[in-house]
């Protein structure tokens, strides 16, 4: 469901089959197929028969500054969603358990103000404790985007980009690609070595504004009940057109403060391994 206080009860996040979201994929010319819903792996239940999908999740994560964080953890299995639903108000905590057990992660939309607030802290935790950002995601607006690029860069993070699709319309607008992968298992490991290639389009306000009004559509279609708030439809656009410019304040501010030069780091280490010339593309 929405996390949103006036509409959470009444509309989800999102209304796109499991298998339709995997199918419009497949159209794309995608490789491996992945879902990372918020806080849920139920899409694995009607995806894991595949043999080119894997099982991921985007986290809500409390820091220790008190400010939420959405964490992409990446090939994963049901006792691990449980572990790290268990863990996710401790950052520490979740953030040894991902290392322990060796599960690839990263830090999503850093410079969006889409999870609230952000503090200084916040970004020394992404410096010290994550091995990847999301530089490019598919509804978050060119400048975000850029400055959560420039940081990776600056900290010599693995690369991530998603579609952050909450509409089949949207999936698959950003993609990850290996060069040289053959299957999940080289992908994964190109990721953590650095060679993940991103690629696709960012968020813009019609985007998103579209994605809005297919929402409340798949919203009334399934519970007609909600026909009532076909009005409210018409202020969609307003709202949209005040987060990017709420976006744009959030962005300017964390361009300014997040200015101090950083030592370059490297990603995860891992054992390397002979790749094929071909490219897999998630």
């Amino acid at each position: 469901m929405s996390t949103l206080p006036l509409v959470r009860k009444l509309c989800r996040e999102c209304y796109s089959p499991p298998e339709a979201v995997y199918e419009t994929l497949k159209r794309q010319g995608m490789d491996l197929v992945t879902v990372t819903d918020h806080d849920s792996i139920e899409a694995g239940e009607a995806l894991r028969r595949y043999p080119d999908f894997f099982l991921s999740e985007e986290v809500t994560c409390h820091m220790p500054s008190g400010t939420e964080v959405h964490v992409a953890v990446y090939d994963i299995t049901e006792r691990h969603h449980w572990e790290v639903y268990r863990r996710r108000n401790d950052l520490p905590s979740l953030l040894a358990y991902l290392w322990e057990q060796d599960i690839f992660f990263g830090v999503n939309h850093a410079f969006s103000r889409l999870t609230g607030r952000r503090e200084r802290s916040d970004f020394d935790w992404f410096e010290m404790a994550f091995p990847a950002v999301e530089t490019l995601n598919g509804h978050i607006l060119p400048r975000n985007n850029h400055l959560a690029r420039d940081m990776a860069d600056m900290l010599g993070k693995a690369a991530l980009g998603g579609s952050d699709a909450h509409t089949l319309v949207s999936a698959g607008s950003v993609f990850t690609s290996v060069p040289g992968a053959r299957n999940r298992q080289e992908f994964l490991q190109g990721l953590r070595r650095g060679k993940g290639r991103v690629s696709g389009r960012p968020g813009s306000y019609w985007k998103l504004t579209r994605d809005v009004l297919l929402i409340a559509r798949e919203m009334m279609m399934e519970n007609p009940v909600t026909l009532a708030l076909l009005p409210l439809a018409l202020v969609i656009p307003a709202v949209t057109f005040l987060n990017s410019i709420l976006e744009g304040r959030f962005a300017r501010r964390w361009e300014h403060q997040f200015d101090r030069p950083l030592p370059k780091q490297g990603a995860i280490p891992v054992l390397p391994a002979p790749l094929a010339p071909e490219e897999m593309t998630v």
